[in-house]
């Protein structure tokens, strides 16, 4: 009601016209002027100030010194909280006098009248306002910010990262405006500056009091797969994933949990950058210290396989002691190639400890030492003149390396491949990994080294040769190669000779080609170099000089030297069939069985 104190009574008031009615008029109408004149006079469409009067759950009831108050829906005061009876607040007179005679305001209406300009205020005075998160968005939150919707970048919300966005809806928080664009009338607001700005005060105090070596209680902040970050209460540190644990760590979620709370020790800092290392490790004693002063060389040890590499692997003995298992310690045999054909990651290991410094923290072992050494006894497995069964491992153009057994290594030299046939490379006798019957023919034990033979298995059959290929003697062959130097000639029983071209060239004059079969005189044999020397030319000019001979010598000479001359060589080459037959059978029957 319109506070009346001041009104002045009327002089002139006549009160006979009173009694009698007719003063009524006059006083209720003058009444009415006073009445009138007692209230604020106000517009439609006019932003006024109001008096918060009342409010419930639903309504807010603003009197704005009209003759009836206005009533105004609770949702449009949602931003504001914490708004009580006799707060002032602004609204937008929609209507003086609706049908039912009520005052129709509007609180929504009258912020978006002035918040354009009271948001540019905000942003040009840094001004902290408040705002109310209505839903989210793609990216992040929508806010009520003077009846504007403005964006929260998921990034601005808070200086932690935010998991759950939804529980921040319906909430009324306070912001800083950091953007607007003029021109799409788009306003972007921060909650996370407010803290930040916050924060800072509190790292310089932290920063300040922080010394190397100091253990603090800190709140997982954030895991990524190079460390796990803590906050110390407003400032952050890191603890690398080498600082976590003494033994090797492939995830950090392994020892600790999103929002833990740990112990911590300072590494380091740097007031600069506002950077801390932290270190979880540090807090407990280093393994290597409190390992068994009884442990020393030679003693076995159970591990598990941590790391691989083509070197070796490192075997973890107990949290944080680890020792290498080198890729020439894992087997006595010569062929690992990687130590990954031997082991992997995970496998429960036994080995034997090489080398221990403690003061170095470093160890080496062994898994070859579980099992005798080969080389040990090797002369009572494969004394000389043993014949062994192995496994071809490798090719070099002088011979061929097989293994006898897991580290036992062999050489067989080309010269021992064949008695007869010239290899020119080992490819050519076998294949790797084909198995290959050897006999020992030299050991040397110093050096790991082991001669072997493979033609050895069978008799020298040179000693046979001599007897039948002898010098002199004429044979049929088979031109197989053709060289710059000569021809290889293909004897009988698998035996090759060698010619040259001079003694390639036949009576008449021509040259013997290729794949042609011709009698060959031997004009040399040397055992020892297994070594045969041919000529076909010298069949037909040993005849002609013996003709030559034989014109010098009488008439009835040259004719008898004549008739006896083709019986000579018949006899001779019958002598040397028939003088030999029974061993060249023997040996022929041999070769014919190993060829097959």
């Amino acid at each position: 009601m319109a506070d009346l104190k001041n009104v002045a009574p009327l002089s002139d008031f006549d009160w006979e016209a009173f009694e009698n009615g007719g003063a009524a008029e006059t006083s209720r109408e003058a009444q009415e002027q006073v009445y009138d004149s007692s209230l604020n006079k106000v517009s439609d469409h006019e932003v006024v100030d109001g008096t918060v009067i009342d409010l419930n759950k639903r309504e807010v009831v603003v009197n704005i010194g009209f003759k009836s108050d206005g009533i105004i829906p609770a949702s449009e005061f949602r931003y504001n909280p914490e708004l009580k009876v006799g707060d002032v607040v602004e609204v937008y007179v929609e209507n003086q006098e609706d049908k039912k005679g009520q005052l129709v305001l509007s609180h929504r209406k009258a912020r978006a009248a002035r918040s354009w300009d009271r948001v540019n205020e905000a942003l040009e005075n840094n001004e902290i306002i408040q705002g109310y998160i209505k839903c989210r968005t793609k990216g992040g939150m929508i806010v009520d910010v003077f009846g504007i919707e403005a964006f929260l970048p998921g990034s601005q919300i808070d200086v932690k990262p935010i998991r759950d966005y939804d529980v921040y809806v319906g909430k009324t928080m306070e912001f800083k405006v950091v953007k607007i664009n003029q021109e799409y009338k788009n306003v972007v607001v921060s909650h996370k500056t407010l803290i930040e700005a916050e924060l800072e005060a509190q790292k310089q105090e932290i920063m300040s009091q922080l010394q190397k070596g100091q253990v603090l209680e800190g709140t997982v902040k954030n895991i990524t797969s190079y460390g796990v970050f803590v906050d110390l209460g407003g400032v952050d540190g890191l603890i690398h994933i080498t600082d976590m644990s003494w033994g090797r760590v492939s995830d950090p979620k392994e020892i600790v949990q999103l929002d833990e709370q740990i112990k911590v020790v300072i590494l380091d800092f740097d007031n600069e950058k506002k950077r801390i290392a932290l270190g979880l490790k540090q807090l407990t004693p280093h393994p290597w210290d409190s390992l068994d002063a009884e442990l020393k060389v030679g003693d076995r040890v159970k591990g598990k396989v941590v790391v691989m590499a083509d070197y070796g692997a490192f075997v973890e003995i107990a949290p944080g002691v680890e020792g290498l298992i080198h890729v020439s310690e894992m087997s006595w045999s010569q062929h690992i190639r990687s130590a990954q054909d031997y082991m992997k990651v995970g496998d429960e290991v036994e080995a034997v400890i090489l080398t221990l410094d403690r003061e170095e923290r470093k160890m080496s072992l062994g898994i070859k030492q579980l099992k005798d050494d080969p080389w040990a006894n090797i002369e009572e497995k494969f004394p000389v003149g043993s014949k062994h069964n192995a496994k071809v491992r490798s090719f070099t153009n002088f011979g061929i390396f097989v293994e006898l057994e897991e580290g036992v290594d062999g050489l067989v030299h080309i010269s021992d491949l064949s008695w007869t046939k010239k290899v020119k490379h080992p490819s050519e006798f076998t294949k790797i990994g084909e198995q290959l019957d050897v006999v020992v023919l030299e050991i040397d034990k110093e050096n790991r080294r082991l001669s072997l033979g493979h033609k050895q298995l069978e008799e020298n059959p040179w000693d046979v040769f001599e007897t039948i290929f002898g010098q002199d003697t004429v044979h049929e062959g088979k031109i197989v190669e053709m060289l710059d130097k000569g021809a290889v000639i293909q004897l009988a029983h698998g035996v090759e000779g060698f010619t040259t071209p001079k003694h390639l060239v036949k009576e008449d004059g021509t040259q013997a080609q290729l794949g042609e079969t011709l009698e060959f005189k031997v004009i040399e044999f040397n055992k020892e170099s297994k070594r045969i020397i041919l000529s076909h030319s010298r069949i037909f000019e040993d005849a002609q000089r013996a003709a030559k001979r034989a014109e010098k010598a009488s008439a009835p000479r040259r004719e008898g030297a004549k008739k006896q001359e083709p019986a000579t060589v018949q006899n001779q080459a019958a002598s040397t069939t028939l003088g030999d037959i029974d061993a060249l059978a023997a040996l022929k029957a041999k070769l014919e069985n190993d060829e097959a």
